[in-house]
């Protein structure tokens, strides 16, 4: 067990930041995949642009459905470390490696049969957009079962506590990913240009490097498990319990990407049509996983963090965690929020051509907007990481899935009932083009009402627990905010199942 950390014992803050590091890097170099396309694919044309927008979101689905392995095998993984429990953390590796495969193959097979419908959902009234959405969506579904069984393996290694490997693993793909793109999109030599499709393709061959990587770490040079074969029968009794912590979480970012693509079709029809709009969503939601994806590093070195503790029983260590991380993510946040708010314009400057001010001006409003919640999204996602820690998904899910399906009705609201009372950032954007803030408007709104409501449910969650005896700084100000009905009930942790764990619950 050489290769596994105990974070059970020692300094919390250096704990989490050596975690969180190579996540975030992770986390970057994921999203430097679709920021580096963007960027190419900026210089071709925003029809382009809005083409890959379109699979993205599918890519972005599909990523969703993987979360029942990745935070299956994380948590399953550091609980039963921190319960000393070796052969209980192989058996989890396995059955979360296996379920992967079978999901994503599933998935490639799904996208490459109904790619022509799925792209005419989004009303793209563009036959180029349409086409092109289509021959992209094709090509990076032949990647797919490497893409999402990558995603399971990185959380095979976070649940140990080596988060250092993935990043280097990672980061040799987006150094291919990085190489191929501008010979692939422009043409190099006796190479044609392939635009979106050449982007599709890098996209492939790089995401299949990680897959061979990761092969090669799990099986021959680290081994850090000291499995011999990682795919196998799924067995009920490690399914059952991936699919109940991995599920809801699974079950909330699938809705936020189904409900997000409903989003890009209210848009278009709202803007009748016109591709700015979505070219700017599509854009501006690359950006703002700046943000999400730091806090998101944060989030899930809290997880493993939390559930190693979790099952030592150790819930003072839980609670400075959960702390020291909230401190960081919103520190995150509010530098966000900084750089949103005033330098909009020169960040969504670097993903699309000079001369399309319009779609520059529009992605300042949009960057503007979702600069106003950042702090509170961080929050809810530092709030997720320590729910998920101790096997507690539900909560998590609850929020983000009613809270993003209210995003709905606040676009249909904002854009059509109360557009009159909208800003109308008239130095930056046409009166006409005001509407379509209704549906960023929305994405703010929502964000504040998640974060506040699950940050003081697990406020909530370390005030009741029998276990934690520590005191919550500041109590007395959070347990006024929390409804008094909500203070007097019991608290209940569902942990993974196994009678261990029963004893302590």
């Amino acid at each position: 067990m050489n290769q596994i950390k105990d974070l059970t014992r020692g300094k919390i803050f250096p704990q989490i930041i050596k975690l969180a590091i190579p996540i975030i890097a992770t986390s970057f170099v994921q999203m430097a995949y679709n920021m580096t396309d963007m960027a190419w694919l900026g210089q071709v044309g925003s029809e382009t642009v809005s083409a890959v927008g379109i699979a993205l979101y599918l890519v972005w689905f599909g990523s969703s459905l993987l979360f029942i392995t990745k935070i299956g095998a994380e948590v399953g993984i550091s609980q039963s470390i921190g319960s000393k429990n070796l052969e209980r953390a192989q058996s989890f590796a396995k059955n979360a490696f296996s379920l992967s495969f079978i999901i994503s193959i599933g998935f490639a097979l799904s996208v490459w049969i109904f790619a022509d419908p799925i792209v005419g959902l989004f009303n793209i009234k563009s036959e180029f957009v349409n086409e092109t959405a289509f021959k992209y969506l094709r090509i990076i579904a032949v990647g797919m079962p490497f893409t999402y069984s990558n995603i399971t393996m990185a959380g095979i290694y976070n649940g140990v506590g080596n988060t250092k490997t993935s990043f280097w693993i990672n980061a040799s793909g987006l150094i291919i990913n990085m190489i191929l793109d501008p010979i692939l999109i422009f043409g190099w030599g006796s190479i044609p240009g392939m635009g979106a499709e050449g982007a599709g393709i890098a996209t492939v061959i790089s995401q299949l490097s990680v897959f061979l990587l990761f092969i090669y770490y799990l099986y021959i040079k680290e081994n850090p498990l000291q499995i011999k074969n990682y795919l196998g029968k799924i067995q009920k009794e490690f399914f059952l319990p991936i699919l109940k912590i991995g599920g809801p979480v699974a079950l909330q970012s699938a809705c936020f990407a189904f409900i997000a693509m409903i989003l890009a079709r209210v848009i278009n029809n709202i803007s009748h049509g016109n591709p700015i709009p979505f070219s700017v969503q599509s854009i501006g939601s690359q950006i703002e996983a700046l943000s999400w994806m730091t806090a998101s590093g944060f989030s899930t070195a809290l997880g493993t963090f939390t559930g190693q503790n979790y099952g030592a029983n150790k819930w003072r260590r839980i609670q400075k965690g959960f702390f020291i991380t909230l401190g960081i993510a919103g520190f995150i946040g509010f530098i966000s929020t900084l750089l949103f708010l005033f330098a909009g314009d020169h960040i969504f400057g670097l993903f699309i051509n000079n001369s399309e001010n319009n779609v520059v001006h529009m992605g300042m409003v949009y960057l503007f907007i979702l600069g106003i919640s950042q702090i509170f999204m961080c929050v809810e996602i530092t709030a997720t990481g320590a729910f998920n820690g101790i096997g507690r998904a539900v909560p998590p899910a609850i929020v983000g899935i009613v809270g993003n399906l209210m995003r709905i009705p606040f676009a249909y609201i904002l854009s059509y009932t109360l557009v009159d009372y909208l800003p109308e950032f008239q130095n930056w954007i046409s009166s006409e083009s005001v509407s379509a803030t209704g549906v960023w408007w929305g994405l703010t709104i929502s964000s504040i009402l998640k974060g506040s409501i699950l940050f003081l449910w697990f406020l909530f969650l370390l005030n009741k627990h029998p276990e934690n005896q520590s005191p919550i700084p500041l109590k007395r100000l959070w347990i006024r905010i929390i409804p008094s009905r909500l203070r007097q009930s019991s608290t209940i942790i569902n942990p993974i199942e196994n009678e261990e764990f029963k004893k302590r619950a």
